[in-house]
């Protein structure tokens, strides 16, 4: 009777450790970071093939100026949020339209501007030119003051157009600046002072002489253009936060990857371009960068992840925000998570109403001033 105790005795004991193992190894398998899906094999068609082929050769047939008709435009935020009935597939063709060209005027960003640099002109003797390998010469070896960037153009004896100094050309006139303001403040006097400092160097080597403007007056206005800055620039970020399994970077890269997001510049960095070929991204997706440097990709756990707009440095054309909400969406259904601000509070439908709402005034704001989103001022001066 004893042995037959202890024989069930010992055969539940065994089961139960045998529940125990296979419950922690459940566990363990549950508790472990998502993994990417393998990568499916090509299963194309010759003619399938041949037809996305034949599509995207007529997106490069298109007449001057369609360029702008087929870009995709999102409806309006209200529409954006609605909650996403499709599986988010990587559409070619529609990268193919997204990447058209569009012809944006010629690009400001290394031209100084009245608007938002403090300008000295530098003046030659008359009849006396500088050749660009001359003037490139003259110039400092860094190109800031203090925090602003400072910059020197020549204007360009036979075309009469402002332009950093190019070996091979000649220049008749000069121009030195230092940006008034920027995300690191307004210029002060002592950044002045060294303003005229590097101006009157670039002159005296060039052989012209600098005339400056009053420093009481710029620095008055690096004070007001700081002030409308601060009140007028926007970052915005949604927090992606997995719910119950963490996500490895592989898996999260991979989901990304669908809705068209590519490697960033920096680790744990993800970015989406934008349509218009040279322009800013227009959001950026952003999580741990010690995971993202990990040995193991696919053990490295990721529990939340930033999806960021730099609503300044994005033209309002492109609808970033419904963009952003049409993203944020997909993405979350995608990988089971939430949608939460910096605090852990849910972000819902009527809250990107409210932010959608509010970017439009800000957007009339910054046009308004000259300012407007994604131009090249914008760029600089919320930088």
């Amino acid at each position: 009777m004893s042995n037959t105790l202890q024989i069930g005795l010992a055969a539940a004991g065994g089961l139960v450790l045998a529940g125990l193992v296979a419950h922690n190894a459940w566990q363990a398998r549950k508790n472990q970071p998502r993994r990417p899906d393998p990568e499916p094999q090509s299963t194309a068609t010759v003619s399938e093939a041949t037809s996305v082929d034949a599509a995207l050769q007529a997106t490069d047939t298109l007449p001057p100026g369609a360029g702008s008709d087929v870009l995709p435009k999102s409806d309006a935020p209200q529409a954006a949020i609605a909650e996403p009935t499709g599986e988010g597939a990587h559409d070619p063709l529609a990268d193919a339209t997204q990447k058209i060209s569009v012809p944006t005027g010629p690009d400001r960003k290394l031209l100084l501007d009245p608007l938002l640099d403090a300008m000295a002109t530098i003046v030659l003797d008359e009849g006396a030119v500088v050749s660009g390998e001359a003037a490139s010469a003259a110039m400092p070896a860094t190109r800031r003051v203090d925090t602003k960037p400072f910059a020197v153009e020549g204007r360009n004896r036979d075309s009469g157009l402002w332009e950093p100094p190019v070996a091979g050309q000649f220049y008749d006139q000069f121009q030195a600046g230092v940006q008034l303001a920027n995300r690191s403040g307004p210029l002060n006097e002592i950044a002045f002072s060294e303003f005229t400092l590097k101006t009157q160097a670039v002159a005296d080597a060039i052989n012209g002489t600098p005339h400056f403007p009053e420093m009481l007056e710029e620095v008055a206005r690096a004070r007001e253009l700081d002030q409308f800055a601060s009140s007028n620039d926007a970052r915005l970020s949604f927090v992606l936060r997995a719910r119950q399994a963490a996500w490895s970077p592989g898996y999260l890269q991979q989901c990304a990857a669908r809705h068209g997001f590519v490697p960033g510049v920096l680790p744990g960095r993800l970015v989406l371009p934008a349509s218009i070929e040279g322009a800013p991204p227009l959001l950026s997706l952003e999580y741990d960068t010690q995971a993202a440097l990990a040995e193991d990709l696919e053990q490295a756990a990721l529990y939340e992840a930033l999806l960021c707009l730099e609503v300044t440095h994005v033209h309002r054309e492109e609808q970033p925000f419904a963009r952003m909400c049409e993203v944020a969406l997909h993405l979350a259904k995608d990988m089971d998570g939430n949608i939460t601000d910096g605090t852990g509070q849910r972000i819902t439908a009527d809250t990107m109403d409210t932010i959608a709402n509010d970017l439009e005034g800000l957007y009339n704001t910054l046009e308004q001033h000259d300012f407007a989103a994604g131009s090249a001022l914008a760029r600089r001066l919320f930088s």
